[in-house]
Formats: C-alpha cells, sequence, structure tokens
C-alpha cells in the first residue's frame, strides 16, 4: 500500500487559501503553474504540492491554511511577484500513489492513519501530509499523499 521514501528539504514558493478545506479551487493550483509557466519554472520534472497546514479538528474551518507550492531548485533566481517562499522540512515518508480525483483523495484521507497503524508506521504530527502531484503521474490521473512518519 504505502512506499516508503526519504523526501529531501526543499525550497518552495507557494499560494496560499485560507478557509475551509474541501474548497481548495482548481484556480489556485492554475494560478501556480500560471505563474510557474510564465518564469519558466514549470518543467517536466516539476513537483507541486498541496499541503493542509491546519488540524480541522483542532482549528476552526475558516482558519485552514492550505498552501499550493512548487519545489525549486536553491540556485534558481525567482522574482518577487506576490509569492510566498519557503522551506519544506524533509524527511521519511509514507507515499501512497491515489486516483488524482474527489472521490480518490477523500477515500485516501479517511484511510490512510488506519494503514499507517496496519504497516507499524507512526503519524509524525510535527510535520505536514503532502499531496505530491508530478507530470507523469497526472497524466495518468494519479498523485500522491506522502504522510510524514517516524
Amino acid at each position: 500500500m504505502f512506499v516508503l521514501e526519504e523526501i529531501p528539504e526543499s525550497r518552495i514558493v507557494y499560494i496560499r487559501r485560507t478557509g475551509p478545506y474541501g474548497e481548495v479551487s482548481r484556480a489556485q493550483m492554475e494560478g501556480l503553474t500560471s505563474w510557474a509557466t510564465a518564469n519558466g519554472l514549470l518543467r517536466a520534472d516539476s513537483v507541486v504540492l498541496g499541503i493542509a497546514r491546519d488540524d480541522p479538528a483542532r482549528t476552526p474551518p475558516r482558519d485552514c491554511r492550505y498552501d499550493t507550492c512548487l519545489v525549486l531548485p536553491d540556485d534558481i533566481e525567482i522574482r518577487r511577484s506576490g509569492m510566498a517562499e519557503g522551506r519544506l522540512v524533509g524527511g521519511r515518508h509514507a507515499v501512497l500513489t491515489v486516483a488524482h480525483t474527489p472521490e480518490g483523495l477523500a477515500h485516501a484521507w479517511t484511510t490512510l492513519f488506519d494503514g499507517l497503524a496496519a504497516g507499524g508506521l507512526a503519524f509524525d504530527a510535527t510535520r505536514p501530509v503532502l499531496e505530491r502531484y508530478r507530470p507523469h503521474l497526472l497524466a495518468r490521473h494519479l498523485c500522491e499523499i506522502c504522510v510524514p512518519v517516524r
């Protein structure tokens, strides 16, 4: 079910949306990819991430933050144009490949933590869960959920 992977610490640029999860719009992803394309940063090996920054069981829905990110090498210069920049904390992750559909993602989110326990893995709540979008998987209508584990 899961594949274990060491994800490196990475530089990211991102767009943040605050509000209830599930309402993350295609416009946020399109805004990031349009900006990246216009700046020559979107390539065949690019990695786009979706990061839910807050636990909706502990944070009011109106205050939940969702970042749509592009992973960039440290040596690439970017023009400042309203994009936020940060670092993604790396580490060991359990990676699950899922259908890139609302149903596929919803099913993964509702079952992934039970799957970790069944596999003898413990969720590392100090790091965020990542939705990872890579072109070769998106071409097959797939994406990955990367769960930090210890």
